[in-house]
């Protein structure tokens, strides 16, 4: 018996305990069970034949691009991923592009010549298209929500694009009339006042219409997701218990459909905050017990919000071993440029977004989403799906497109999303947040990057070039000397070929710093082949102390000794008695203690420091000993002090301490009464004088 069915055999006997609860779900439990084992396969309407046979039809006529079968030279630098299967989900979420043609945006394929959309991703390596659906987007005189409007009717149009290019469509059901996440579960308004039973039999109905449609329309329909990063809840529901008779009514209708139609047609559940791995293990562990029927454990994936790769894996690992389900990355992205097209302000923007090692520029998405790629599958993951991909601008930025936002839905929310989301879409409407991130340029071009998925497997080749260079920070102390480094890091687009440049800092730059104050300033560099480059200096008060609030785990750096058999001392984490952050060094014991900690620092400028430390306690008596130290090589200077309660922080200070040979050594010594205690914390030295 395989590992991954042992663990399902020790956890189906807490499922029958739950399974119960999902039992009964009005209109969900209406119609029987279909058994494709036991039961005849159902017969098939006039309507239904003729949309297989449109199916049919429209396979026999797309136009297919097949993936290379050897690496190929291009724009972008691709390191290939040669165990990928070709059948890994290669998918983009394009739900906003209806929206986006009629508010006057036009695609172009590679050689700048107007083309569908839909041919230019399934040219550039895309097998999958995703496009989300809510129920009724729209106001009570049928003004657009925004954020594509994306009914069923708007799923149709574009799903039929998609698979006349040979593309897959996976069913994103959002069961709102907007956007749902972590933050929101708004009920259909058509919903509002239901009971949970209710909702689940109106969700059963909605969902077997909706998908009936869609096949009816020859939508080569090859995965549905049954809610939309669901963690919180679905459909106004938060209850666990609800939340599953909705999973499973959703689930329910879905395997009826894939029946009648004759598709396998999988079911994906859809998370995020992956990050928090315990609590995604949890959620699973709910499914199961819960009896949720489904096919696809769908992750929200974004790397600078949700850790990193090796979590993601971690996490993907755990749900396909356990749990004995498929996992799917449901979306995605990483960005191109940092510049807003639009002006209405993007959600991922700046250095602090940005993940190390990967730039804001075209050859960084790329690699980014290789690199995702790549990880995903060597985790046994089926496949990516790109967050819309092509949201692109509407009008330029410095103009005010908002009327044409307002009029076709093309920007993230209208004003008429006021009403039914009034906290979130309803104060923030406007364009595209995510135009940095499209995988077309802000006129509709496509990028080169967006040739990755093509590339998958056997990479392609482009002449070296640099990608980026990080920019270079410098920290100097006040009235130190200032040294910038004459090397620096280069990324190229071959990240093998990362190297560290001779760079050639600005002389009039560097001499306009006056490194007796605190300041900032930014100093150009050049590198031999003319790249520039920017070193940020910072001048100001260096604390010298290593690990000084003991935060970090590693304490090597501080030596602490005791008389006794019994250290009194511990590094204690407990926000409320440490001076910052949460760890502090503590002391207490039932007998008489005397103990110090102290630090060796050495390679200090020569000057004049001041040291301060801090430190809380009580129940010390008279004769306590405690004092505050530091030891040159030519002497020792000690400050005195005492605890007088809990919270009382004291600040011993030695004001002046002149180092001439690099070193010193800093430390408090207590010497105390039994069952007094205390903490000491955020050691400060600083160079204050020449």
């Amino acid at each position: 018996m395989k590992k991954s069915h042992r663990k399902l055999t020790a956890l189906f006997a807490a499922s029958a305990i739950c399974v119960s609860l999902i039992q009964g779900c009005g209109a969900a439990d209406s119609s029987p069970a279909v058994d494709a084992q036991t039961q005849e396969q159902p017969q098939t309407s006039d309507t239904q034949q003729q949309a297989a046979e449109q199916t049919e039809e429209v396979s026999e006529l797309n136009t297919m691009f097949p993936l290379p079968d050897a690496s190929e030279e291009s724009d972008i630098f691709v390191e290939p991923i040669p165990s990928l299967s070709d059948n890994f989900i290669r998918g983009m979420d394009v739900s906003s592009v209806l929206a986006e043609e009629h508010s006057g945006v036009t695609y172009y394929n590679y050689n700048g010549e107007e083309q569908d959309i839909f041919m230019t991703l399934a040219q550039s390596g895309i097998n999958y298209i995703r496009l989300r659906v809510w129920n009724d987007p729209y106001d009570a005189d049928g003004n657009g929500y925004g954020g594509g409007n994306n009914d069923v009717s708007t799923a149709i149009e574009l799903g039929k694009r998609a698979t006349e290019y040979g593309m897959k469509v996976c069913i994103d059901f959002h069961y709102s009339d907007f956007w749902a996440d972590p933050k929101k579960q708004f009920t259909p308004k058509a919903w509002e006042g239901m009971s949970a039973d209710e909702k689940c039999d109106a969700l059963y109905d909605y969902t077997k219409e909706s998908l009936t449609q869609l096949l009816d329309a020859g939508v080569d329909v090859g995965m549905v997701q049954i809610g939309n990063e669901i963690n919180n809840g679905m459909a106004g529901e938060t209850l666990m218990p609800s939340v599953m008779k909705l999973l499973s009514a959703g689930s329910k209708a879905v395997r009826e459909v894939s029946q009648q139609y004759g598709k396998d047609i999988q079911i994906a559940v859809h998370y995020t905050n992956i990050e928090q791995a315990d609590n995604i293990n949890k959620t699973a562990l709910n499914l199961l017990s819960y009896g949720v029927d489904y096919d696809i454990f769908g992750m929200s994936y974004y790397p600078f919000w949700h850790g990193t790769m090796e979590n993601m894996q971690e996490v993907a690992k755990n749900i396909q071993d356990t749990y004995g389900k498929k996992v799917a990355i449901m979306e995605t992205s990483y960005c191109y440029t940092s510049e807003d097209g639009d002006g209405s302000g993007n959600s991922v923007s700046g250095e602090g977004d940005l993940v190390d090692g990967y730039a804001a520029s075209v050859q960084s998405q790329a690699t980014m989403i290789r690199d995702i790629c790549a990880a995903a599958n060597e985790a046994g993951v089926m496949g990516v799906f790109y967050w819309e991909g092509a949201w692109i601008p509407v009008g330029k930025a410095d103009a005010d497109n908002s009327p044409i936002w307002e009029k076709y839905g093309s920007g993230w929310a209208s004003s008429y999303s006021a009403d039914y989301d009034p906290n979130d879409a309803g104060l923030y409407y406007g364009g595209s947040s995510w135009d940095n991130q499209a995988m077309f340029d802000f006129e509709g071009h496509p990028l080169a990057s967006l040739n990755v998925f093509k590339y998958l497997k056997y990479g392609s080749t482009a002449p070296l070039a640099i990608d980026y260079i990080p920019d270079t920070y410098i920290t100097a102390d006040v009235g130190g000397e200032l040294i910038l480094p004459e090397k620096i890091d280069v990324v190229y687009n071959n990240r093998a070929s990362n190297e560290q440049a001779a760079v050639k800092w600005d002389e009039a730059q560097l001499a306009a710093i006056d490194t007796g104050t605190s300041g900032s300033y930014e100093i150009e560099g050049t590198l031999e082949d003319g790249t520039k480059t920017t070193c940020h200096v910072k001048v100001e008060m260096l604390n010298h102390i290593k690990n000084p609030s003991f935060e970090e785990t590693d304490t090597s750096m501080w030596k602490v000794t005791y008389e006794g058999a019994d250290n009194p001392t511990d590094f204690q984490k407990k926000t409320d008695d440490a001076h910052s952050g949460d760890i502090a060094f503590h002391f207490w014991s039932e007998a008489s203690m005397e103990f110090s900690i102290e630090q060796e620092l050495t390679g200090l400028e020569a000057g004049t420091y001041q040291l301060i430390a801090y430190a809380q306690g009580g129940d010390v008596t008279p004769d306590a000993e405690m004092e505050l130290y530091a030891i040159t090589s030519e002497d020792e200077q000690t400050t005195p002090f005492t605890l007088s309660g809990y919270a009382n922080w004291q600040d011993p200070t030695i004001p002046e301490i002149k180092v001439t040979d690099g070193t010193l050594t800093i430390g408090v010594r207590i010497k105390s009464n039994p069952k007094s205690w205390g903490t000491v914390d955020d050691f400060t030295l600083n160079r204050i004088s020449d």
